[in-house]
Parts: C-alpha cells; sequence; structure tokens
C-alpha cells in the first residue's frame, strides 16, 4: 500500500482498494498502521471521478525516514542522504583515498557517521557502481578493478545500515522508474552517455535485471560497418562514436568539456564528431525501443551536452533504425550530475528496504 501511494503520488483510499483489491476492513486497518508509524498522513480533498463527492487523499510523510545513498567512481565517492521520498536533504562529495576495498568501505563507513549526526534515523543504504553486481557482490568493476567482492555485506557490517549494492545503471533505472520521468510506467527504457553506455529496462512494471547481471548492454550496437574501432576491437560500433573519451580522441581535445567548447563555437570538426555520435545515440535509442516498444525513453548521463548539440543527428539517427512512427517515440532527455549517481542509490535503498532485498549487519 505504502507503495501505491509512494509511486503514484496522493490517492484515494478508494483507488487504493481497487488497485489492490482489497477490502475496506483491510485497508482500514494496514492505514491505521502505516498512519501510526508516521509513513502515511492525509491532506487535501480532490475530485477523482465524474461522480460523487471530493475523496480525502493519502500522501507519503517523507520526512519520516531517512535513506543512505552512495555512488562510487575509479576516484570519488558521491553521497546523499534522501527522505523518504527520495528527495536530497544531503550531500557529500569526496576524493577516494584508495581504490583498495577495506578503505574504500572504511571511507563509506566515515561518510555515514558524519552524515549521522544530523539524521540519526538512517534506515538504510544503497550503494551503486560501474560493474557487474549479482546479489549485493561485485563481480567485476572496471573502474576499481575488484572482483567478487560481497559489497553489501562488508558495507551493512562497517555502517550498521541494512544495505543493498547495484549496478549504477540499474539503479538509475529504478529510481527513474518510481521516483522520476518514468514513475508508474509499465514499459521504460533509460539510456546513459558519458564515460560509458548504459541501458536499464523496465518491462510489464518490472526492471529487467537479466541472467548475470548484465541486462541492457547496447555501447557495442553496430553503426557503421566501415567506422573506427573501439577499445575492444569492434568496427563502427556505438561505442567507437559516442564515449566521451572516443569525441576527445577523435577531436585531439584537451577532455570532454573542450570538445563541447569546440562544438557549441560551430567548429566544423567538432561538429561533426558530435553529429556522429549523435547519430550512434538515436541507432540505440531506435533499435531498444523496436525490441521493447517502451512508453517512454530517457537519455541521460555526464555525456548529455552531447544531446544539446546534436539532437537533429539523434532524430535522424531514430528514424534510420525505429520501424514505427519516431513522432510517436515518447524521448524525454533528463538534466544530469554525479549527484544524481548518488540519489539513485538512496532510491535503491528505498526499493530494497520496501521490498526486504537489503542485507543486514552480522
Amino acid at each position: 500500500m505504502l507503495l501505491e501511494v509512494l509511486v503514484h503520488g496522493p490517492i484515494s483510499r478508494a483507488e487504493i482498494a481497487a488497485r489492490l483489491q482489497v477490502s475496506r476492513p483491510t485497508l482500514s486497518r494496514i492505514t491505521r498502521q502505516l498512519f501510526d508509524d508516521g509513513l502515511l498522513a492525509e491532506g487535501g480533498t480532490q475530485l477523482r471521478s465524474t461522480t460523487g463527492r471530493p475523496s480525502e487523499l493519502l500522501h507519503v510523510n517523507g520526512a519520516a525516514r531517512h535513506f543512505f545513498g552512495v555512488k562510487l567512481t575509479g576516484d570519488h565517492l558521491y553521497a546523499v542522504v534522501t527522505d523518504l521520498n527520495a528527495e536530497v536533504v544531503a550531500s557529500v562529495n569526496t576524493p577516494l583515498r584508495s581504490a583498495d576495498v577495506t578503505e574504500v568501505v572504511g571511507q563509506i563507513a566515515e561518510v555515514a557517521s558524519a552524515l549521522r549526526t544530523t539524521f540519526p534515523d538512517l534506515t538504510a543504504a544503497g550503494v551503486t557502481l560501474a560493474g557487474t553486481v549479482r546479489a549485493g557482490s561485485v563481480h567485476g568493476s572496471a573502474y576499481l578493478h575488484w572482483s567478487n567482492v560481497p559489497l553489501a555485506d562488508l558495507v551493512a557490517e562497517a555502517t550498521g545500515l541494512p544495505t543493498a549494492v547495484d549496478n549504477d545503471v540499474q539503479a538509475l533505472t529504478a529510481a527513474e522508474h518510481w521516483f522520476g520521468a518514468g514513475a508508474g510506467l509499465r514499459a521504460l527504457v533509460l539510456v546513459t552517455i558519458g564515460v560509458g553506455i548504459g541501458c536499464g529496462l523496465v518491462l510489464n512494471g518490472e526492471l529487467v535485471e537479466g541472467a548475470h547481471g548484465t541486462a541492457g548492454r547496447a555501447a557495442h550496437l553496430v553503426v557503421d560497418q566501415s567506422g573506427p574501432v573501439c577499445d575492444l576491437g569492434h568496427r563502427g560500433c556505438a561505442a567507437s562514436y559516442l564515449l566521451n573519451e572516443s569525441i576527445v580522441r577523435a577531436l585531439g581535445a584537451a577532455d570532454y568539456a573542450d570538445a563541447v567548447a569546440q562544438a557549441r563555437a560551430g567548429e566544423p570538426a567538432a561538429r561533426r564528431v558530435f553529429g556522429d555520435a549523435g547519430f550512434a545515440l538515436g541507432i540505440i535509442i531506435g533499435t531498444v525501443a523496436n525490441l521493447v516498444d517502451p512508453q517512454k525513453v530517457v537519455p541521460t548521463g555526464d555525456g548529455l551536452p552531447l544531446y544539446e548539440v546534436a539532437a537533429d543527428r539523434v532524430r535522424e539517427g531514430i528514424e534510420k533504425s525505429y520501424e514505427p512512427d519516431p513522432a510517436q517515440l515518447d524521448l524525454d532527455v533528463q538534466a544530469f550530475d554525479f549527484g544524481e549517481w548518488a540519489r539513485s542509490g538512496a532510491a535503491l535503498a528505498i526499493r530494497a528496504a520496501l521490498t526486504g532485498r537489503t542485507v543486514t549487519a552480522g
């Protein structure tokens, strides 16, 4: 019941009863318990149907619980505290002292301890990172060079918080599905671009997890068989055009910000390179959309300035690859910063706490 209100927003008792197919007495009992726990509150009335009187609306009391979210990169720790609605109320960004597992876990615990001085009611933790994650263990992380690390167990032990760990793109997709642009949708595609290329999928209202923790890989879809070669030796794949690193290398730029500046200034070479990257993004979007028929596609990530300077080529790539009418594809571009990755860690903690998928200390 709490989940229904959390995802779908303020809602009447009658609507909840219909959605969950529960009796009014059962609904009253559960509602009373959630009110006693401070998790639900009443606020305002609204006419929710064409007949009858306005209904009293239930909404989540976000301040009732707080959650700790962490995003790990190869050299940085981004952390936030959110309320139950996944609204950020505090944030901490700090360089990693080391990529050693013990050091990183210790640093996470230090940040959690510092934040607990203001938020002593922290309920659970969520940690995200790029790599292959299954059942709370990191089976491979190229940026941190970890393998077979039981991270959820280690963080739960160090912080005393029930902990969930997942791939960063999966966590971000889940956050958008519950708390963002895709809230409550049955079919959603999220595509992240930047240092890497990620693709998260929601089908039939559930996050697609895959058999080996690697769902949604789209970086090596072939765009042009005569194109450049990526780091894995694939010719003309999306990664060879679309990664920040690929764009910087193609232009001989100082960094990605320099490459973007060149494109915004109208430099012909930069416009061409970003145009090719935009076309590759369109191919990914169109191809994945063909497979899953999403209600919405959400492009995001630290490489998003690409869309600003090459939106026309993104649309061209979609038109080239998407079989139905491209006009029916709902593209919802979401602004991004690294704090959003950490927020998705807190959203992961919220999801895990509500579904019983956290690891507890000891």
